[in-house]
This record gives structure tokens, sequence and C-alpha cells, in this order.
């Protein structure tokens, strides 16, 4: 009984959790959902993986701020607040940081790609180099 108790409870905080991200602005779409945003004009599209994985491969048009160097915070300054920010990285832990990052620093209108540039190759979507 406990065991359902404690289960249902840690259904209910990740839940939360998700929702909460949305109610604050960030939007963590799914791979179609995704692609369908890319097409926006006004886009600015963030790879927040480092240099070598970018190199690897990454999507078209996609800049590259390393969300775990010391300049990121400067780097994401030139970009435009009141545009569309869209950030994945390769799984969508350090997307979901650099997106909880740049909501902290004014950024309006932010989506995150579900299960990273991972999701995507798996569903067969291009990448370039």
């Amino acid at each position: 009984m406990k065991l359902k108790v404690l289960s249902l409870v840690i259904l209910f905080f990740g839940l939360t959790s998700c929702l909460k991200n949305q109610a604050d602005g960030v939007q963590v779409l799914d791979v179609a959902k995704y692609e369908k945003k890319m097409t926006q004009s006004d886009v600015q599209l963030v790879d927040v993986r480092t240099p070598e994985e970018f190199n690897e491969g990454h999507l078209e048009n996609a800049i590259n701020i390393d969300v775990t160097a010391d300049d990121f915070d400067a780097k994401v300054a030139s970009l435009d607040k009141e545009k569309p920010v869209m950030v994945y990285c390769k799984l969508g832990g350090r997307s979901s940081k650099a997106a909880t990052r740049l909501k902290e620093l004014g950024f309006k209108n932010i989506s995150d790609l579900e299960g990273g540039i991972t999701n995507w190759t798996n569903e067969n979507k291009p990448t370039v180099k």
C-alpha cells in the first residue's frame, strides 16, 4: 500500500513539474511540433551542445551556444528576447537547463525539443554537418 501511495505522489509531482514548465513559457515539443515551429520565419534555433557534438551533426540553420560554457549568458545576449527561441541538445537535459536559464534572462517564447536530437534522428529527420 505504501508503495502505491509513493508511486502516485511521484507521478503527481512529475506531471505538475511538466505543466509548470509550460506555464512558465517553456514548451516541450515532440519532433513533429518542433519541426513545424522551426518553419516560422523569426525562429532562433539554438543547439546547446558542445562544439564537438554540434560538428558531428545538427539541425539546419541552428547556431551553437554551449550551455555548459562559461560564456553562455554572454552569447545568448545577442539573441532577440521577443522572438521565439528553440533549443535542443542530445537527449533533453541540457536544453531543459538552457530553457530555464533563457527564461530567467527574460526570453518570452522558448521551445525545447523533447528527447533532443536523438529523438530527431530516430525519426529519420535530416541533420547537417
